[in-house]
């Protein structure tokens, strides 16, 4: 009750999450920062973003020790208990004193994604002609009716 399971379906989630993580050197990735010039810099901090102020965050071990232990893989969420918790970009920005952030700005950059109607033509096997007059716009979101999968 309250997910998207099939009634009679049992969820089977750990009990614990390991979490495994390349770490590369701070200060040398401060290093590469600091050969570049300003033309670099501009060209990284438009395919990147704010990225680069990420180097000069203090990183609250015990935080995120504490916080790993709640992470929850499976929905991309902490968990606490019963209560789900996704923190925002302002949230974030909190925990990590890292003011400089522009909440108002994506720190991913889609690359190449397909558009819907290509999605649905290599998820259906089906062409142009057939999938584009079947998808209909529900909200923001663009959709296919079931009947016609």
């Amino acid at each position: 009750k309250g997910n998207s399971l099939v009634e009679g379906y049992v969820l089977e989630l750990w009990d614990f999450t390991r979490i495994s993580v390349t770490q590369n050197s701070l200060q040398e990735l401060k290093e590469i920062w600091d050969q570049w010039n300003n033309k670099i810099k501009q060209l990284f901090y438009s395919n990147y973003g704010d990225l680069p102020y990420l180097l000069d965050v203090k990183v609250d071990k015990c935080l995120f020790r504490a916080l790993a232990q709640y992470w929850n893989p499976a929905y991309s969420c902490f968990t606490f208990g019963n209560i789900d918790l996704v923190p925002t970009v302002e949230e974030y920005t909190t925990l990590l004193r890292c003011p400089r952030i522009q909440v108002d700005k994506a720190y991913s950059r889609a690359i190449n994604i397909p558009t819907f109607l290509k999605k649905l033509m290599s998820i259906t096997g089906m062409s142009e002609q057939w999938v584009a007059p079947r998808i209909k716009q529900k909200g923001d979101n663009k959709c296919i009716p079931w009947k016609n999968l």
